[in-house]
């Protein structure tokens, strides 16, 4: 079934709910069906929303990712984006596989070296630092993407106060997206080019790396071959460690079945949610995996002589990649408690839901969309033949505060009580934009593991 039917006599204003039910890593499904008791303890004695966090998928992600560059020929260094999640639990995994972090403010780099993950394997990213992170990254031999030539100089001056050399990657402008805010224009890569082989006693120039929007593979693999020619052009104007291409991340991860997202994007419209709200864009969440997605872009053609990863190996470029959701792809859920149900199908033809928590805690609304993905309704009350449609609102005094806008074809009615599992939301859901709006303290983070004892699941506090 594409979509979920009314119940017989039940008005839904000519409306019936998507289905579209979550993917599930095995780990998460066995947690939902025999480990309800402990979340239910968890949620109730910990607040809501709470975040289960959990690392043993982080490392099989890892494992997956490694392979995936590996046969597709292609040499990688993986560095996880510290950004997509706060959770200290994912940097110590990231430290103890041997990856690294790409870091993006001096906050992030501190955790990163924290959580034992040493200087030359941290990335440091994002537009005109300032000289606090600049300083550090170059104490702890940091590789740092510079965005500009005012940026190289302060780093330059940096590495001159420490009596040391930085390690440097210049973001640059693609072909493809000309217009970024990110990186430099032709004529100031030229500059930073010839300034690199000018400051030799403080700067090494590793290579180039670049900002895309969007999860093109074949707009990735055409960036990256471009950055491979800068670095022939910088070996040959005197910097010859130009040998790492960074592509940042932009992996996408499957959140649906593809055919069910499919027929969604055909059929959508405002009367699936809530006051009619009109987005214009939603995330990919029925698209390929990000094992796929590095196939393609590294077996791309280009310049009309082989793959990328062939160009690569032909002229001694490593590939640094910087995944933040694909690394987290199923890797965490978030669990809220319903705390009042406003049933208004009599009038509007669907209910609203309020629980503890509020849409901070699941973030899609900062990009002006939805969180597509069915939440599960965990109840101790029997299942019932009863479609309930109904949207998810937050609990604060905010008109725009739905956690999820979509009309949910729920299976039976929500009642004061009842759990809502929003699933797979580690990855740039769970607390990029959380707020103590109301004063209401942040939500915790809970780390599960299985493990593969008889004991059942461990659990802690993330930073603990």
């Amino acid at each position: 079934m594409l979509t979920s039917q009314s119940a017989p006599g039940l008005s839904t204003a000519g409306v019936r709910p998507f289905a579209l039910p979550a993917l599930r890593h095995p780990t998460v499904s066995t947690l939902l069906a025999d480990h309800r008791t402990l979340l239910s303890d968890l949620l109730d004695g910990l607040g809501s929303p709470l975040h289960i966090v959990l690392p043993e998928i982080f490392e099989e992600n890892v494992t997956g990712l490694r392979q995936a560059f590996a046969e597709a020929g292609a040499t990688a260094d993986l560095l996880y984006a510290k950004k997509a999640n706060k959770a200290d639990c994912y940097i110590r995994s990231a430290a103890a596989l041997g990856i690294g972090v790409d870091a993006a403010s001096t906050p992030e780099l501190v955790k990163s070296l924290a959580g034992g993950v040493p200087g030359h394997r941290i990335g440091i990213s994002g537009p005109e630092k300032d000289d606090t992170l600049l300083t550090l990254a170059v104490q702890h031999d940091c590789l740092v993407a510079v965005d500009s030539v005012s940026e190289l100089r302060r780093l330059a001056a940096a590495a001159c106060r420490a009596h040391s050399r930085a390690r440097v990657l210049l973001r640059s402008r693609t072909t493809g997206q000309p217009g970024s805010r990110f990186g430099m224009s032709p004529a100031e890569r030229d500059a930073a080019v010839g300034l690199c082989a000018e400051l030799t006693g403080h700067i090494t120039l590793q290579g180039f790396s670049f900002h895309l929007n969007g999860y093109s593979a074949e707009e990735r693999a055409r960036a990256a071959s471009e950055m491979i020619d800068h670095c022939l052009d910088a070996r040959r104007r005197g910097s010859p460690t130009a040998t790492l291409v960074d592509i940042g991340g932009g992996l996408p991860v499957r959140y649906v079945e593809p055919r069910l997202w499919d027929a969604f994007v055909e059929q959508n419209a405002p009367s699936h949610y809530h006051a009619a709200k009109d987005f214009n864009g939603f995330y990919p969440y029925g698209g390929q995996p990000a094992a796929q997605a590095v196939r393609a872009i590294m077996t791309h053609p280009v310049d009309g002589a082989g793959s990328l990863a062939r160009k690569a190996e032909r002229h001694g470029i490593r590939f640094v990649v910087e995944p933040g959701r694909a690394l987290l792809d199923q890797a965490g859920f978030t669990l809220f408690r319903v705390q009042q149900v406003d049933d208004r199908r009599d009038t509007d033809g669907y209910a609203i839901v309020t629980v503890a928590g509020s849409s901070f805690s699941l973030s899609e609304q900062w990009f002006q969309s939805d969180y597509l993905p069915d939440p599960l309704l965990l109840s101790a009350r029997p299942a019932a033949d009863e479609l309930f449609p109904a949207c998810v609102a937050g609990s604060t005094c905010l008109e725009s505060d739905l956690v999820t806008w979509r009309k949910i074809g729920f299976p039976r009615p929500v009642h004061r009580g009842d759990h809502l599992v929003y699933l797979n939301t580690a990855g740039y859901q769970m607390d990029s934009n959380e707020s103590p709006f109301h004063d209401a303290p942040l939500p915790l983070k809970a780390v599960l593991r299985l493990g593969g004892g008889q004991a059942g699941p461990r659990w802690c506090l993330d930073g603990i």
